[in-house]
């Protein structure tokens, strides 16, 4: 049964989504009219609950995807079509140590802390920083902190840890990363970078030389579709391009 303190999601009869947490004195309120977080409290998933209008809601725990999307933010989230490649493409598993850089609002991180991964993360501005620790404890709880370690550097001026087993970039220039990860990842790494345009994207290539192999850059399209009876078709709108991936392994200078 949900409890004071959880994350809840209403879905309306229109399927609109509203996620907030669960307050003593909270109250919910839209234009279809209210309801007391008190009376969510003891409710199971999947029940309805009604507002003071008589407006029926469904009564869900949030998924990660739904969290990201709503979640406050400070900087431009990566988005859960790119959020689940990104992490099959750099192999992330449990213990897996990760530098990341360009920490944004967390999404990418608290992902692949879901993931079960160890994370070392530079970014340059600390309310971004603070930004990315906030969701990432506010989703996946306190203890997830332990796993992620957050400094606020330049990793453009050089990393100081090493041994690391992946690398995980959001940067404008990521390439002027690739020298101080072929010092900082473990032979045999992976680096991933995001990136919204390709020549950043060619540039990052051009950058992993010798060295570097299984060079790719992909990027992934979301299409949904609309099913309703005999009536089957794209739905007119789709999440086309929002970055480019690429990626390669370091196998030694």
């Amino acid at each position: 049964m949900f409890a004071l303190g959880e994350k809840v999601l209403l879905i309306d009869s229109k399927k609109r989504r509203y996620l907030f947490t669960l307050e003593l004195d909270g109250e919910f309120h839209t234009h279809s009219g209210f309801m007391r977080h008190t009376e969510i409290v003891g409710t199971h998933e999947g029940s309805t609950v009604r507002s003071s209008k008589g407006a029926d809601y469904i009564v869900l725990r949030p998924t990660l995807e739904d969290f990201v999307i709503q979640m406050p933010r400070g900087a431009q989230v990566i988005y859960p079509k790119d959020l689940a490649p990104i992490c099959m493409i750099a192999d992330i598993y449990p213990g897996v140590k990760v530098f990341e850089s360009g920490l944004g609002s967390g999404a990418l991180s608290m992902t692949m802390l879901r993931y079960g991964a160890v994370i070392d993360g530079y970014e340059i501005r600390e309310d971004f920083a603070n930004r990315a620790q906030t969701n990432v404890r506010e989703f996946l709880g306190a203890e997830s902190l332990n796993n992620f370690r957050v400094s606020i550097k330049d990793v453009y001026a050089g990393i100081t840890e090493s041994g690391f087993d992946r690398m995980v970039l959001d940067l404008p220039e990521p390439w002027r990363v690739v020298p101080h990860a072929e010092k900082s990842l473990r032979t045999g790494g992976i680096l991933v970078a995001y990136s919204p345009s390709i020549t950043q994207a060619v540039k990052t290539r051009e950058t992993m030389a010798d060295g570097w192999l299984d060079h790719r850059t992909l990027e992934v399209l979301h299409r949904t579709w609309h099913i309703e009876g005999s009536s089957v078709r794209p739905d007119h709108r789709m999440v086309a391009h929002t970055g480019f991936l690429t990626s390669a392994r370091f196998v030694g200078a």
